[in-house]
């Protein structure tokens, strides 16, 4: 039996909210699931709006109140997904050091350990790549780093407004998750994605000591001089 990536969010995060936020969350996860789902059985250029909308049972108007477009719908779960992170990592710990927070709050939101099928890796690939999401990706991840921005300064006891740390540090998590989700799907790995991101974050909170280990003092490999003297 194969396992595929959940869409699925955590019920501890409609905590805080009133029965008709609540409500709105989950007709605007069920479209941006509903959107995914399509997207991957179908491909993207072959799913309408008014598919989604059939698909959660709603009316067309009634997607057009949540998002402007299939696309933008299919990239929401990541602004969502990843953007919880800032949640987990403030619950952490204090005595927690930064880097091993965030991997625990990542780790915690990504406990996934089977393996999708190679058929559903196939598609999901051929969903991701199709140019008509590059923009909206683009626009999800500026969000979801300013929201670990704040998550990060909020720990941090820094200032966003002036110290540029929370910044470079959202910006390098937001990576970090858009590219080990890319390699753990496709490629041939058979490391679980929990396993594959310990050790992406390993690597980076390390300064990526694969590639600076290879390299002379000052980061630049150093090759031999072979000109005739």
């Amino acid at each position: 039996m194969s396992t595929e990536p959940s869409i699925d969010l955590p019920l501890e995060e409609s905590d805080g909210l009133t029965l008709r936020e609540r409500k709105r969350m989950a007709a605007r996860d069920a479209l941006s699931g509903a959107a995914i789902r399509l997207a991957i059985d179908r491909g993207l250029e072959n799913v309408r709006v008014e598919d989604i909308a059939a698909e959660v049972g709603v009316s067309t108007r009634t997607f057009n109140n949540y998002f402007s477009s299939k696309e933008e719908a299919i990239c929401a779960i990541t602004v969502r997904r990843n953007g919880r992170i800032g949640d987990l990592l403030l619950r952490r710990p204090a005595e927690e050091p930064i880097w091993e927070a965030v991997t625990n709050a990542m780790l915690e939101y990504f406990p996934m350990s089977g393996q999708p099928d190679r058929e559903f890796i196939t598609r999901f690939r051929l969903m991701v790549n199709n140019a008509g999401l590059h923009g909206e990706f683009l626009k999800a991840h500026a969000e979801v780093e300013r929201v670990l921005c704040a998550a990060i300064a909020e720990r941090t006891g820094t200032d966003p407004r002036h110290d540029i740390g929370p910044h470079l540090m959202a910006g390098a998590i937001s990576s970090a998750i858009r590219v080990t989700m890319r390699h753990w799907l496709g490629s041939d790995t058979t490391a679980s994605l929990s396993d594959t991101l310990r050790a992406a974050m390993a690597e980076l909170s390390a300064g990526i000591p694969s590639l600076t280990a290879k390299s002379g003092s000052n980061g630049i490999h150093h090759h031999e001089d072979r000109r005739i003297k």
